[in-house]
């Protein structure tokens, strides 16, 4: 069942957003070579309990942090420890923060040191896919219309687009219904309305769209070993424009 929140909801749901947001921004400035994906986790885990929230990942299903960090071929759900983070690498960062019963939900990919053009470029459409998908986040469209959006724009570029995970509600629980596929038809699947709160996170990959899990039982890699994106928003479908409850690196400047 798809979850409608109320507009006390979506208050509480604005300040979980805004403190995943912020975490999400502390981890993107510290993507740097020489520093580890655990220093960069700890200091997500410090700052979300500083706001008075807890990591929604930590402890979810038995996932050992509190940020998810994944690196050049690692798409999504990367662990993280004692990797240095290198000079060309590109940094995947998703984070969640749960305060008084509610969650955010975001992710971006940043770059370290001297970064190839190619994967810039991957990083720059992953990010607008995102954008232009939530064009189409008005009450009365379709979820599908959000997926063919994201996936039409990745795939103009020559990119494939990760079908296995895929976005989803966030609410009182990190992961709601419905599922929102970064790919699909236009006009198909659950109708957009106001008080849904959904989570909208292209996962765009260099090569081949087939992706596999590690040994880890968490990390997800491409199956080719090319690079991958990932971009992250939670936002509420209202009676107008789409608002981004985790607004970070000009998202509030967001005009459909």
């Amino acid at each position: 069942m798809i979850s409608l929140k109320t507009a006390h909801d979506v208050e509480l749901m604005r300040k979980a957003g805004k403190i995943t947001a912020a975490a999400r921004a502390l981890a993107g400035e510290m993507v740097k070579p020489g520093v580890s994906t655990r220093a960069i986790d700890r200091a997500v885990r410090d700052f979300i309990q500083s706001q008075g929230a807890k990591p929604s990942f930590l402890h979810y299903n038995g996932y050992p942090g509190s940020a998810c960090i994944s690196i050049n071929n690692e798409v999504i759900h990367g662990i993280p420890g004692h990797r240095i983070i290198k000079d060309g690498d590109i940094v995947s960062v998703d984070v969640g923060a749960y305060i008084n019963g509610f969650h955010g939900d975001c992710a971006a990919t940043y770059i370290a040191g001297n970064v190839s053009d190619e994967l810039k470029k991957l990083i720059e459409v992953t990010r607008q896919s995102f954008f232009e998908g939530i064009k189409f986040a008005r009450a009365g469209n379709r979820i599908g219309d959000i997926s063919h959006a994201v996936q039409e724009y990745a795939e103009s570029f020559g990119y494939s687009v990760v079908r296995e995970y895929v976005g989803h509600g966030v609410g009182s629980k990190l992961h709601e219904e419905p599922e929102v596929p970064n790919y699909g038809t236009a006009g198909h699947g659950p109708r957009l309305v106001p008080g849904m709160t959904i989570a909208v996170e292209p996962m765009i990959n260099l090569g081949v769209p087939e992706v596999k899990v590690l040994s880890d039982g968490w990390t997800v890699e491409t199956e080719d070993g090319k690079a991958s994106a990932h971009y992250e928003n939670t936002i509420l479908i209202t009676k107008g424009d789409p608002e981004i409850l985790t607004p970070i690196d000009g998202d509030m400047n967001y005009v459909p």
